[in-house]
Protein backbone atom coordinates (compact mmCIF):
# COMPACT_ATOMS: atom_id res chain seq x y z
CA UNK A 1 0.00 0.00 0.00
CA UNK A 2 1.34 3.52 -1.02
CA UNK A 3 1.49 6.78 1.26
CA UNK A 4 -1.23 9.01 0.15
CA UNK A 5 0.96 11.59 2.28
CA UNK A 6 3.45 10.63 -0.35
CA UNK A 7 1.49 10.60 -3.40
CA UNK A 8 0.09 14.34 -2.05
CA UNK A 9 3.91 15.80 -1.59
CA UNK A 10 5.60 14.64 -4.66
CA UNK A 11 3.24 13.21 -7.13
CA UNK A 12 5.75 13.39 -10.09
CA UNK A 13 8.09 11.37 -7.88
CA UNK A 14 5.56 8.69 -7.51
CA UNK A 15 4.21 8.56 -11.19
CA UNK A 16 8.31 8.64 -11.95
CA UNK A 17 8.92 5.11 -9.98
CA UNK A 18 5.37 3.47 -11.67
CA UNK A 19 6.62 4.57 -15.36
CA UNK A 20 9.81 2.74 -14.22
CA UNK A 21 7.89 -0.45 -13.65
CA UNK A 22 6.14 0.30 -17.33
CA UNK A 23 2.94 1.21 -15.76
CA UNK A 24 0.66 4.37 -16.50
CA UNK A 25 1.00 7.84 -14.32
CA UNK A 26 -1.79 7.43 -11.29
CA UNK A 27 -1.10 10.10 -9.48
CA UNK A 28 -3.79 12.70 -10.64
CA UNK A 29 -6.33 9.76 -10.52
CA UNK A 30 -5.61 8.99 -7.03
CA UNK A 31 -5.32 13.23 -5.60
CA UNK A 32 -8.60 13.65 -7.86
CA UNK A 33 -10.07 11.13 -5.77
CA UNK A 34 -8.58 11.80 -2.36
CA UNK A 35 -9.60 15.30 -2.87
CA UNK A 36 -13.28 14.47 -3.63
CA UNK A 37 -13.28 11.78 -0.75
CA UNK A 38 -12.06 15.02 1.78
CA UNK A 39 -14.13 17.35 0.47
CA UNK A 40 -17.23 15.00 1.37
CA UNK A 41 -15.12 14.60 4.52
CA UNK A 42 -15.78 17.88 5.40
CA UNK A 43 -18.83 18.29 4.26
CA UNK A 44 -20.19 15.69 6.72
CA UNK A 45 -18.41 17.23 9.49
CA UNK A 46 -20.12 20.57 8.74
CA UNK A 47 -23.78 18.99 8.54
CA UNK A 48 -22.79 16.94 11.86
CA UNK A 49 -22.10 20.49 13.46
CA UNK A 50 -25.21 22.02 11.75
CA UNK A 51 -27.66 18.66 13.04
CA UNK A 52 -26.28 18.93 16.98
CA UNK A 53 -26.37 23.25 16.62
CA UNK A 54 -29.89 22.65 15.20
CA UNK A 55 -30.87 20.23 17.86
CA UNK A 56 -29.70 22.53 20.80
CA UNK A 57 -31.82 25.24 19.37
CA UNK A 58 -35.17 23.37 19.22
CA UNK A 59 -34.82 22.64 23.11
CA UNK A 60 -34.21 26.67 23.46
CA UNK A 61 -37.29 27.37 21.21
CA UNK A 62 -39.44 24.88 23.02
CA UNK A 63 -38.46 26.07 26.24
CA UNK A 64 -39.27 29.86 25.22
CA UNK A 65 -42.60 28.35 24.35
CA UNK A 66 -41.73 28.82 20.24
CA UNK A 67 -43.68 26.46 18.95
CA UNK A 68 -43.26 27.37 15.29
CA UNK A 69 -39.39 27.81 15.37
CA UNK A 70 -39.46 24.30 17.26
CA UNK A 71 -41.28 22.88 14.08
CA UNK A 72 -39.84 25.12 11.65
CA UNK A 73 -35.93 23.77 13.05
CA UNK A 74 -37.63 20.15 13.72
CA UNK A 75 -37.86 20.13 10.29
CA UNK A 76 -34.26 21.05 9.45
CA UNK A 77 -33.06 18.36 11.44
CA UNK A 78 -35.30 15.86 9.71
CA UNK A 79 -33.98 17.11 6.12
CA UNK A 80 -29.99 16.59 7.48
CA UNK A 81 -30.92 13.01 8.95
CA UNK A 82 -31.90 12.02 5.28
CA UNK A 83 -29.16 13.82 3.78
CA UNK A 84 -26.22 12.97 5.70
CA UNK A 85 -26.52 9.25 4.96
CA UNK A 86 -26.58 9.46 1.26
CA UNK A 87 -23.17 11.93 1.66
CA UNK A 88 -21.31 9.07 3.84
CA UNK A 89 -22.21 6.60 1.46
CA UNK A 90 -20.88 8.78 -1.36
CA UNK A 91 -17.76 8.91 0.97
CA UNK A 92 -17.40 5.48 1.52
CA UNK A 93 -17.73 4.22 -2.51
CA UNK A 94 -14.93 6.85 -2.93
CA UNK A 95 -13.01 5.66 -0.27
CA UNK A 96 -13.70 2.40 -1.86
CA UNK A 97 -12.60 3.09 -5.48
CA UNK A 98 -9.36 4.78 -3.88
CA UNK A 99 -8.00 1.86 -1.92
CA UNK A 100 -8.96 -0.45 -4.77
CA UNK A 101 -6.36 1.71 -6.97
CA UNK A 102 -3.63 2.15 -4.24
CA UNK A 103 -3.87 -1.64 -3.19
CA UNK A 104 -3.60 -2.50 -7.02
CA UNK A 105 -0.26 -0.93 -7.57
CA UNK A 106 3.16 -2.13 -7.13
CA UNK A 107 5.39 -0.79 -4.98
CA UNK A 108 8.00 1.83 -6.04
CA UNK A 109 11.19 0.60 -7.18
CA UNK A 110 14.42 1.62 -5.01
CA UNK A 111 17.08 3.81 -7.09
CA UNK A 112 19.42 2.44 -9.52
CA UNK A 113 22.11 0.27 -8.89
CA UNK A 114 19.97 -1.33 -6.28
CA UNK A 115 17.08 -1.36 -8.69
CA UNK A 116 18.71 -1.48 -12.26
CA UNK A 117 16.63 0.53 -14.78
CA UNK A 118 15.01 -1.67 -17.83
CA UNK A 119 11.46 -2.55 -19.00
CA UNK A 120 12.08 -6.77 -18.56
CA UNK A 121 14.62 -9.83 -17.42
CA UNK A 122 17.18 -8.96 -20.26
CA UNK A 123 18.00 -5.63 -18.51
CA UNK A 124 18.75 -7.64 -15.19
CA UNK A 125 22.12 -7.50 -13.77
CA UNK A 126 24.32 -10.30 -12.72
CA UNK A 127 26.40 -9.25 -9.87
CA UNK A 128 28.42 -12.27 -9.10
CA UNK A 129 29.09 -15.99 -10.11
CA UNK A 130 30.26 -18.34 -7.68
CA UNK A 131 31.37 -21.65 -8.43
CA UNK A 132 32.21 -23.46 -11.33
CA UNK A 133 29.41 -25.86 -13.14
CA UNK A 134 31.57 -29.27 -13.17
CA UNK A 135 32.40 -31.21 -16.41
CA UNK A 136 30.93 -34.84 -16.50
CA UNK A 137 32.21 -36.71 -18.85
CA UNK A 138 29.50 -38.46 -19.63
CA UNK A 139 25.78 -37.32 -21.37
CA UNK A 140 23.89 -35.59 -18.09
CA UNK A 141 20.38 -36.66 -17.54
CA UNK A 142 17.96 -34.37 -15.89
CA UNK A 143 16.58 -34.97 -12.46
CA UNK A 144 13.02 -36.21 -13.58
CA UNK A 145 15.14 -39.10 -15.56
CA UNK A 146 17.23 -39.58 -12.82
CA UNK A 147 14.28 -40.02 -10.26
CA UNK A 148 12.40 -42.05 -12.52
CA UNK A 149 15.04 -44.91 -13.46
CA UNK A 150 15.93 -44.91 -9.72
CA UNK A 151 12.87 -45.83 -9.02
CA UNK A 152 12.28 -43.10 -6.34
CA UNK A 153 10.51 -40.51 -8.28
CA UNK A 154 6.65 -40.80 -9.74
CA UNK A 155 5.07 -38.13 -11.83
CA UNK A 156 2.24 -40.79 -13.28
CA UNK A 157 0.95 -42.03 -9.64
CA UNK A 158 0.83 -38.35 -8.47
CA UNK A 159 -1.01 -37.23 -11.79
CA UNK A 160 -3.65 -40.38 -10.96
CA UNK A 161 -4.05 -38.70 -8.05
CA UNK A 162 -3.64 -35.04 -8.27
CA UNK A 163 -3.18 -34.10 -11.27
CA UNK A 164 -0.39 -32.11 -13.27
CA UNK A 165 2.36 -30.87 -11.62
CA UNK A 166 2.70 -33.04 -8.92
CA UNK A 167 5.48 -35.77 -7.83
CA UNK A 168 5.42 -38.78 -5.14
CA UNK A 169 9.07 -38.95 -3.62
CA UNK A 170 10.01 -42.06 -2.35
CA UNK A 171 12.66 -44.34 -0.49
CA UNK A 172 16.18 -42.23 -0.46
CA UNK A 173 15.33 -39.20 -2.39
CA UNK A 174 12.09 -38.55 -0.09
CA UNK A 175 14.46 -38.69 3.07
CA UNK A 176 17.26 -36.58 0.78
CA UNK A 177 13.88 -33.99 0.57
CA UNK A 178 13.63 -33.79 4.40
CA UNK A 179 17.04 -33.69 4.78
CA UNK A 180 17.85 -30.52 2.94
CA UNK A 181 15.28 -28.83 4.40
CA UNK A 182 16.51 -29.96 8.25
CA UNK A 183 20.24 -28.58 6.81
CA UNK A 184 18.40 -25.10 6.21
CA UNK A 185 17.15 -25.18 9.21
CA UNK A 186 19.92 -25.57 11.00
CA UNK A 187 22.14 -23.20 9.50
CA UNK A 188 19.72 -20.30 9.28
CA UNK A 189 19.44 -20.96 13.79
CA UNK A 190 22.34 -21.65 14.51
CA UNK A 191 24.45 -19.13 12.02
CA UNK A 192 22.37 -16.29 11.36
CA UNK A 193 19.88 -15.86 14.39
CA UNK A 194 16.20 -16.74 12.80
CA UNK A 195 14.36 -18.14 15.08
CA UNK A 196 12.76 -21.51 13.95
CA UNK A 197 8.74 -20.70 13.85
CA UNK A 198 6.21 -23.18 12.90
CA UNK A 199 2.85 -21.65 11.00
CA UNK A 200 -0.33 -22.13 9.65
CA UNK A 201 -0.87 -23.53 6.24
CA UNK A 202 -4.26 -21.62 6.24
CA UNK A 203 -4.61 -17.90 5.96
CA UNK A 204 -7.39 -15.45 5.48
CA UNK A 205 -8.15 -12.75 3.37
CA UNK A 206 -6.53 -9.88 5.22
CA UNK A 207 -3.28 -11.99 5.79
CA UNK A 208 -2.79 -12.36 1.84
CA UNK A 209 -3.36 -8.57 1.15
CA UNK A 210 -1.23 -7.75 3.75
CA UNK A 211 1.51 -9.37 1.69
CA UNK A 212 0.66 -8.31 -1.64
CA UNK A 213 -0.95 -11.69 -2.80
CA UNK A 214 -4.52 -10.28 -3.11
CA UNK A 215 -6.08 -8.51 -4.67
CA UNK A 216 -4.10 -8.62 -7.83
CA UNK A 217 -2.58 -12.17 -7.70
CA UNK A 218 -6.00 -13.98 -6.88
CA UNK A 219 -6.20 -16.26 -9.99
CA UNK A 220 -2.41 -17.56 -8.87
CA UNK A 221 -3.77 -18.79 -5.34
CA UNK A 222 -5.39 -21.96 -4.29
CA UNK A 223 -8.50 -20.65 -2.20
CA UNK A 224 -10.49 -23.33 0.04
CA UNK A 225 -14.09 -23.21 1.42
CA UNK A 226 -14.78 -21.58 4.31
CA UNK A 227 -12.98 -18.27 3.53
CA UNK A 228 -9.20 -19.48 3.43
CA UNK A 229 -6.22 -19.38 1.08
CA UNK A 230 -3.67 -22.22 1.10
CA UNK A 231 -0.49 -20.21 1.50
CA UNK A 232 2.29 -20.06 -1.39
CA UNK A 233 4.60 -19.26 0.97
CA UNK A 234 5.49 -19.11 4.65
CA UNK A 235 6.36 -15.19 4.12
CA UNK A 236 2.47 -14.80 4.13
CA UNK A 237 1.91 -16.06 7.66
CA UNK A 238 5.64 -15.10 9.55
CA UNK A 239 5.23 -11.49 8.36
CA UNK A 240 1.65 -10.99 9.39
CA UNK A 241 2.20 -11.40 12.55
CA UNK A 242 3.29 -8.17 12.92
CA UNK A 243 0.00 -7.03 11.34
CA UNK A 244 -2.33 -4.73 13.17
CA UNK A 245 -0.37 -3.61 16.21
CA UNK A 246 2.07 -0.77 17.32
CA UNK A 247 5.29 -2.86 18.87
CA UNK A 248 8.04 -1.62 20.82
CA UNK A 249 10.92 -0.93 18.87
CA UNK A 250 13.52 -2.86 21.59
CA UNK A 251 11.90 -6.16 19.75
CA UNK A 252 13.64 -5.88 16.27
CA UNK A 253 15.33 -6.98 14.67
CA UNK A 254 12.96 -9.80 14.23
CA UNK A 255 14.00 -12.37 12.38
CA UNK A 256 12.01 -15.91 11.47
CA UNK A 257 12.43 -18.98 9.32
CA UNK A 258 10.26 -21.54 8.71
CA UNK A 259 9.97 -24.60 6.58
CA UNK A 260 6.36 -24.92 5.12
CA UNK A 261 4.74 -26.50 2.37
CA UNK A 262 3.70 -24.20 -0.39
CA UNK A 263 0.77 -23.88 -2.79
CA UNK A 264 0.81 -22.66 -5.98
CA UNK A 265 -1.94 -22.26 -8.66
CA UNK A 266 0.54 -21.15 -11.36
CA UNK A 267 -1.83 -19.64 -12.97
CA UNK A 268 0.04 -17.38 -15.56
CA UNK A 269 2.89 -19.97 -16.43
CA UNK A 270 0.42 -22.05 -18.84
CA UNK A 271 2.83 -24.65 -20.95
CA UNK A 272 6.45 -23.73 -18.90
CA UNK A 273 8.45 -26.58 -16.99
CA UNK A 274 5.91 -29.05 -17.90
CA UNK A 275 8.38 -31.57 -17.06
CA UNK A 276 9.94 -32.48 -13.67
CA UNK A 277 9.82 -30.51 -10.35
CA UNK A 278 10.67 -26.73 -11.35
CA UNK A 279 7.53 -25.68 -11.61
CA UNK A 280 4.76 -27.44 -9.10
CA UNK A 281 1.67 -26.63 -7.72
CA UNK A 282 2.69 -28.43 -4.11
CA UNK A 283 6.54 -27.60 -2.84
CA UNK A 284 8.54 -27.25 0.26
CA UNK A 285 10.66 -24.34 0.87
CA UNK A 286 12.10 -22.30 3.98
CA UNK A 287 11.54 -19.04 4.01
CA UNK A 288 13.50 -16.36 6.08
CA UNK A 289 11.38 -12.80 6.86
CA UNK A 290 12.73 -10.28 8.94
CA UNK A 291 10.90 -7.77 10.50
CA UNK A 292 12.97 -4.33 11.16
CA UNK A 293 13.02 -0.38 11.88
CA UNK A 294 14.09 1.35 8.51
CA UNK A 295 17.55 1.84 9.98
CA UNK A 296 18.33 -1.91 10.32
CA UNK A 297 16.67 -2.82 6.99
CA UNK A 298 20.49 -2.22 5.07
CA UNK A 299 22.19 -4.84 7.24
CA UNK A 300 19.24 -7.17 7.63
CA UNK A 301 19.00 -7.43 3.53
CA UNK A 302 22.69 -8.63 3.40
CA UNK A 303 21.99 -11.01 6.31
CA UNK A 304 19.09 -12.59 4.63
CA UNK A 305 21.05 -13.06 1.17
CA UNK A 306 24.50 -14.43 3.19
CA UNK A 307 22.11 -16.56 4.75
CA UNK A 308 20.64 -17.61 1.81
CA UNK A 309 23.87 -18.18 -0.50
CA UNK A 310 25.64 -19.66 2.17
CA UNK A 311 23.36 -23.00 1.84
CA UNK A 312 24.26 -23.22 -2.02
CA UNK A 313 28.06 -22.73 -1.00
CA UNK A 314 28.52 -25.30 1.53
CA UNK A 315 26.27 -27.94 -0.71
CA UNK A 316 28.90 -27.05 -3.27
CA UNK A 317 26.25 -25.92 -6.27
CA UNK A 318 27.13 -23.73 -8.47
CA UNK A 319 25.20 -20.55 -8.84
CA UNK A 320 25.10 -16.53 -9.76
CA UNK A 321 23.35 -13.93 -8.29
CA UNK A 322 21.08 -10.92 -10.09
CA UNK A 323 20.19 -7.73 -9.12
CA UNK A 324 16.54 -7.67 -10.96
CA UNK A 325 15.90 -4.27 -12.57
CA UNK A 326 12.64 -1.96 -12.40
CA UNK A 327 10.59 -4.28 -15.01
CA UNK A 328 11.13 -7.32 -13.63
CA UNK A 329 10.88 -7.19 -9.43
CA UNK A 330 7.89 -8.49 -7.67
CA UNK A 331 4.74 -6.47 -6.92
CA UNK A 332 5.25 -5.82 -3.54
CA UNK A 333 9.05 -5.27 -3.81
CA UNK A 334 11.51 -2.16 -4.26
CA UNK A 335 14.39 -4.60 -4.40
CA UNK A 336 15.34 -8.10 -4.98
CA UNK A 337 18.24 -9.72 -5.75
CA UNK A 338 17.72 -13.84 -7.14
CA UNK A 339 20.09 -16.80 -6.51
CA UNK A 340 20.10 -18.58 -9.68
CA UNK A 341 21.72 -22.10 -9.29
CA UNK A 342 23.16 -24.08 -12.44
CA UNK A 343 21.42 -26.99 -13.67
CA UNK A 344 23.29 -29.17 -16.37
CA UNK A 345 20.20 -30.83 -17.92
CA UNK A 346 19.15 -27.67 -18.92
CA UNK A 347 22.79 -25.99 -19.47
CA UNK A 348 21.75 -22.36 -17.58
CA UNK A 349 20.92 -21.19 -14.03
CA UNK A 350 17.43 -21.43 -12.88
CA UNK A 351 16.11 -18.90 -10.15
CA UNK A 352 16.12 -20.87 -6.71
CA UNK A 353 15.65 -17.74 -4.47
CA UNK A 354 14.81 -14.49 -4.53
CA UNK A 355 15.37 -12.00 -1.42
CA UNK A 356 13.59 -8.76 -1.31
CA UNK A 357 13.16 -5.61 0.24
CA UNK A 358 10.15 -4.37 0.73
CA UNK A 359 10.17 -1.15 2.89
CA UNK A 360 6.68 -0.28 4.53
CA UNK A 361 5.11 -1.14 1.23
CA UNK A 362 3.75 -5.05 3.27
CA UNK A 363 3.80 -2.99 7.11
CA UNK A 364 1.40 -0.06 5.74
CA UNK A 365 -0.98 -2.79 4.32
CA UNK A 366 -1.10 -4.52 7.14
CA UNK A 367 -0.94 -1.53 9.60
CA UNK A 368 2.52 -3.00 11.19
CA UNK A 369 4.23 -0.24 12.99
CA UNK A 370 6.68 0.17 15.86
CA UNK A 371 7.35 3.44 18.65
CA UNK A 372 10.12 3.74 20.60
CA UNK A 373 10.95 5.99 23.46
CA UNK A 374 11.96 8.61 22.03
CA UNK A 375 8.87 8.29 19.16
CA UNK A 376 5.92 10.98 19.36
CA UNK A 377 3.79 8.71 17.08
CA UNK A 378 4.69 5.10 15.46
CA UNK A 379 6.47 4.37 12.87
CA UNK A 380 6.33 1.77 9.69
CA UNK A 381 8.15 -0.93 10.20
CA UNK A 382 10.19 -2.50 6.74
CA UNK A 383 9.70 -6.05 6.10
CA UNK A 384 12.50 -8.55 4.18
CA UNK A 385 12.31 -12.09 3.19
CA UNK A 386 13.80 -14.79 1.17
CA UNK A 387 13.97 -18.47 0.14
CA UNK A 388 16.45 -20.22 2.00
CA UNK A 389 16.00 -22.38 -0.11
CA UNK A 390 13.23 -23.99 -2.45
CA UNK A 391 13.35 -27.37 -1.11
CA UNK A 392 12.11 -28.99 -4.42
CA UNK A 393 14.87 -26.82 -6.49
CA UNK A 394 17.71 -27.53 -4.04
CA UNK A 395 16.91 -31.38 -4.45
CA UNK A 396 16.80 -31.09 -8.40
CA UNK A 397 20.22 -28.94 -8.27
CA UNK A 398 21.70 -31.63 -5.90
CA UNK A 399 20.31 -34.73 -8.19
CA UNK A 400 21.97 -33.01 -11.41
CA UNK A 401 25.28 -31.36 -10.14
CA UNK A 402 26.01 -35.18 -8.21
CA UNK A 403 24.47 -37.80 -11.09
CA UNK A 404 27.19 -40.27 -11.54
CA UNK A 405 27.42 -41.70 -15.14
CA UNK A 406 25.78 -45.13 -14.06
CA UNK A 407 22.52 -43.12 -12.71
CA UNK A 408 23.58 -43.02 -9.20
CA UNK A 409 23.62 -39.74 -7.15
CA UNK A 410 26.41 -38.98 -4.64
CA UNK A 411 25.40 -37.01 -1.51
CA UNK A 412 26.98 -33.88 -0.44
CA UNK A 413 29.15 -34.39 2.49
CA UNK A 414 27.68 -32.11 4.23
CA UNK A 415 24.11 -33.25 4.09
CA UNK A 416 25.30 -37.20 4.83
CA UNK A 417 25.12 -36.63 8.34
CA UNK A 418 20.76 -35.79 7.73
CA UNK A 419 20.30 -38.70 4.95
CA UNK A 420 22.41 -41.10 6.89
CA UNK A 421 24.03 -42.85 3.29
CA UNK A 422 26.36 -40.94 0.99
CA UNK A 423 24.95 -42.22 -2.40
CA UNK A 424 21.37 -43.45 -3.97
CA UNK A 425 21.49 -46.11 -6.26
CA UNK A 426 18.98 -48.79 -7.94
Amino acid sequence: MHDLKFIRDYPDAFDAGLTRRGLPKYAAEILALDEKRRSLQTHIQEKQALRNKLSGAIGAARKAGDTADADRLTAEVSALKTEMPQLEAQEAEIAQQLDHVLSSLPNLPAPAPQTPEGANESYNVELAKVGLPRWFGFPVKSHDALGEALGLMDFSGAAKLSGARFVVLKGALARLERALGQFMLDIHTAEFGFSETSVPLLVRDAAMMGTGQLPKFREDQFAVDGGYWLIPTAEVPLTNLYADAVHDAAQFPARHCALSACFRAEAGAAGRDTAGMIRQHQFFKVELVTVCTPEQAEAEYARVLNAAETILQRLDLPYRSVALCAGDIGFSASRTVDLEVWLPSQNTYREISSVSHFDTFQARRMKARYKGKDDKHPQMLHTINGSGLAVGRTLVAVMENYQNDDGSISIPEVLQPYTGFDLIRV
